[in-house]
């Protein structure tokens, strides 16, 4: 009896183990297991030693009626996404190209003409057409707002940025992530910059968990569509 209890306890186990993996995505954010989410970067805790000398720091100084802007790594800065993409491309082909011969035989040496009862006669023509035709059109359009990280500062004063948002809903988990290069010039009032504004721009939005993975091809169908030939 014992022995036939061990096929029903490794299917229940099995069973378990389905269902575990089918408990659906997590959103990475501080306080779950290690393993589930990103690595933040440290806060520094220690404030920066100041000038030997004096008690102004121009590292951290901040005009007292400046506009809050980000310039330092470490500040927020707002990103008002407006993408849109256009392309279209349209060719037409045609070549033609049509030729003919015609020709006759009424005499040869050393035959009487007349006793050719019917002269001969080669006639021939050849006719080629091609004609071809193609368009293509693609449009892309993306809006929201972000607010990004200064990640650090390059030597001309450009900023670099990256921010993400992940938003759970059920068993499914909308991330967004941005990142790219900002000119200080570039910010507007309000501390905002506009994505058409920003150079080397990464911009991805998936989707994890059911969602997702309905909008996927089957791995199997996958494997016979790069096979087959055709």
């Amino acid at each position: 009896m014992p022995l036939l209890r061990l096929p029903a306890a490794a299917a229940a186990l099995a069973l378990l183990a389905g269902c575990a993996a089918f408990e659906g995505p997590r959103v990475e954010v501080a306080g779950v297991p290690p393993g589930l989410a990103l690595p933040l970067p440290a806060a520094q805790t220690a404030l920066p030693a100041a000038a030997p000398g004096a008690i102004f720091n121009a590292a951290t100084h901040r005009p007292l009626f400046e506009d809050h802007r980000a310039r330092l790594p470490g500040d927020t800065l707002q990103v008002v996404i407006t993408e849109r993409i256009a392309a279209s491309a349209q060719s037409t082909s045609a070549v033609e190209r049509s030729g003919s011969i015609d020709a006759s035989l009424s005499a040869l040496p050393g035959i009487d003409p007349t006793r050719i009862l019917r002269p001969a006669a080669v006639r021939g023509s050849s006719e080629t057409a091609f004609e071809g035709s193609g368009s293509t059109e693609s449009r892309n359009a993306f809006s929201g707002t972000i607010t990004a990280v200064v990640t650090g500062v390059l030597p001309n004063g450009h900023l670099l940025i990256a921010g993400e948002k992940q938003i759970g809903v059920n068993a499914n988990v909308d991330v967004l992530r941005f990142s790219g290069q900002v000119d200080p010039r570039s910010i507007r009032p309000g501390n905002t910059v506009v994505s058409t504004q920003v150079a080397h721009v990464r911009l991805a939005q998936t989707s994890r968990g059911q969602q997702g993975q309905a909008q996927l091809m089957g791995w199997l169908a996958r494997f016979f569509l790069s096979v087959l030939p055709i």
